[in-house]
């Protein structure tokens, strides 16, 4: 691929944090919008340069000018949109959480490797260089015995929920909640450290109907137990850390941002600071464009393989925990 030219599904803060990255990021450009708002898809297309702003998704999808596409919408539309993408041969670049199934991520997966198209679970995590640090220091510490990690952010849109509202962040309709959200980005850095837990329990803050506010996630490993806390409606102190036999690694930041790792065992003591850049998506824009113009598919789809994995996890977990969203079998965890 000699250029991404880029089309946009959704309108919302992160789509802005991508595009603004996209900016100072060579190889890569927005080309086309689409939004079914008018006034909403021409005033990003006007902020980012790009050619056109669209209200139809199929004539989006059918323009010319547009190789890839990024999704950025609620979560339960990820699926079809990025399946359309697809079937209309174009690279897709989708926000987490990838789908709400993991029969869903898989089918998508095997369809992108079928048509020979990039497929990128957009997850800066996975782009950051601390990722790596993380990865070779984990020997250090000897056999793993605890996980911890917390991820709390307060969110705008709790305030509308205690108003009686139901943002769509929220909303079972839409596949919202804290763990599908926040508490997401625990659960995928525990996956790529670790694999997939042998089994996962979650214990969710429910508020008037909605899926969960905050909550809390265990996961059984084979020989240690990792902890997950994630929130929408509390903030406190964001981090990860793994306890070893030999020392430990914390995680300054949390598993979103991993914006340094401090490794300690019984004689030493290090600190690795190695991304420069605050801004994680920095590193995710620049990491999917050098991968796609280069033609790695190996490297994209080494890293997409954790997410039906990651996806697994977090369905049985809600599932076990009652939260049931729109085309979910009812499940005999719910009576439990």
């Amino acid at each position: 691929m000699d250029k991404i030219n880029l089309g946009t599904i959704g309108s919302g803060v992160i789509v802005h944090a991508f595009l603004d990255n996209v900016k100072i990021t060579e190889g890569i450009s927005l080309a086309a919008v689409y939004s079914r708002s008018r006034k909403t898809g021409q005033a990003l297309a006007d902020q980012y340069g790009a050619g056109e702003a669209y209200t139809d998704l199929d004539a989006f999808l059918s323009d010319p000018k547009v190789n890839t596409v990024y999704i950025a919408t609620p979560n339960l539309l990820h699926y079809e949109q990025v399946k359309k993408a697809l079937l209309a041969g174009k690279h897709v670049i989708c926000e987490k959480p990838f789908c709400t199934k993991a029969a869903q991520a898989r089918e998508l997966v095997a369809l992108a490797k079928e048509r020979r198209l990039f497929l990128v679970d957009a997850v800066p995590t996975a782009f950051l260089p601390h990722l790596e640090v993380l990865k070779s220091q984990l020997p250090k510490i000897g056999r793993v015995k605890l996980v911890q990690a917390n991820y709390s952010q307060y969110s705008s849109r709790y305030d509308l929920v205690k108003k009686g509202e139901m943002p769509n962040v929220f909303h079972p309709a839409f596949g919202g909640g804290c763990l599908m959200d926040i508490n997401f980005y625990n659960v995928y850095l525990n996956v790529v450290l670790f694999g997939k837990p042998l089994d996962a329990v979650y214990y969710p803050n429910l508020y008037n109907g909605m899926a969960d506010t905050s909550g809390i996630l265990i996961m059984q490993y084979d020989g240690f137990v990792s902890e997950s806390v994630g929130a929408k409606d509390t903030w406190g102190v964001n981090f990860f850390q793994v306890e070893g036999e030999e020392g430990y690694i914390y995680v300054k930041g949390g598993s979103n941002g991993i914006a340094e790792v401090q490794v300690v065992t019984k004689t030493t003591d290090e600190t690795f600071q190695l991304q420069d850049n605050p801004d994680r998506l920095f590193y995710e824009v620049q990491g999917i464009t050098r991968f796609m113009l280069d033609d790695d598919r190996d490297a994209v789809f080494a890293r997409l393989c954790v997410m039906p994995d990651v996806i697994e996890v977090l369905e049985e977990a809600r599932k076990k925990a009652g939260i049931l969203f729109p085309g979910d079998e009812e499940s005999a965890y719910a009576d439990d």
